[in-house]
């Protein structure tokens, strides 16, 4: 499998491409998010690990492009005290995140669990929609969906019970849980997000269905 490493920090770069291929892997490295870009455009990967901090485009919208063609898996390169840049790797799809300093080992050990977790049988399909639940992703039509956090799992909790009506309250409290967002409209804003999202995939199809005074449900057969 051909792996695409971007870091722009040439002694990391060769201490993981190194281990790339020592454990078989075919790996391409890149210093830039252009010149990743330009790699993808000529050649397929089948993950890419990216460095968050990069000096002309961050990992983040680098992760975005990458995508808008194909689905990718990504891991995440961050610095050991960016928080906020793991929360945000997750937030918008990551597959997984290493921190600096890290072990070759262990990121090669990661890149072996994302590409087997992802090729695994695993995955629920209902109607269009494959779930990944492990890896908190999912595929809508064979696209990967860029959902924020509260998007995924408006989502994941319509997939998990086609076809039923969930009400506000009960969306509310598996998705937002304790936080101090509250009310029908946070349900309603997210929703009309997500739906706007499947839109893009497939503009005919509408399969989140409103119940009037009730809530949301899912058609199984979109």
């Amino acid at each position: 499998m051909r792996i695409l490493l971007v870091e722009d920090e040439p002694a990391i770069a060769q201490v993981v491409l190194h281990a790339l291929r020592a454990d078989g892997f075919e790996a391409v490295h890149c210093l830039t998010g252009g010149e990743a870009l330009a790699a993808a455009r000529g050649q397929a990967f089948d993950l890419a690990v990216l460095d968050v901090g990069l000096p002309d485009i961050g990992g983040f919208a680098l992760c975005r492009e990458l995508r808008r063609e194909r689905d990718l898996p990504v891991i995440f390169l961050t610095a050991q005290d960016a928080e906020a840049d793991r929360i945000l790797g997750l937030e918008i799809g990551a597959d997984d995140y290493v921190t600096k300093p890290f072990s070759p080992r262990e990121l090669v050990a990661r890149v072996r669990v994302v590409l087997r977790r992802l090729h695994a049988p695993a995955a629920r399909e209902d109607g269009g929609f494959v779930h990944d639940a492990d890896g908190h992703r999912i595929r809508y039509r064979g696209r990967t969906l860029d959902l924020t956090r509260y998007e995924y799992g408006l989502l994941a909790a319509l997939l998990q019970r086609p076809g039923a009506v969930l009400s506000r309250a009960q969306l509310m409290d598996r998705v937002w849980g304790d936080a101090l967002e509250s009310g029908d409209r946070t349900v309603d804003t997210h929703i009309k997000t997500l739906r706007a999202k499947l839109r893009e995939v497939a503009p005919d199809a509408d399969p989140i269905r409103t119940h009037r005074g009730l809530g949301y449900s899912l058609d199984g057969g979109a």
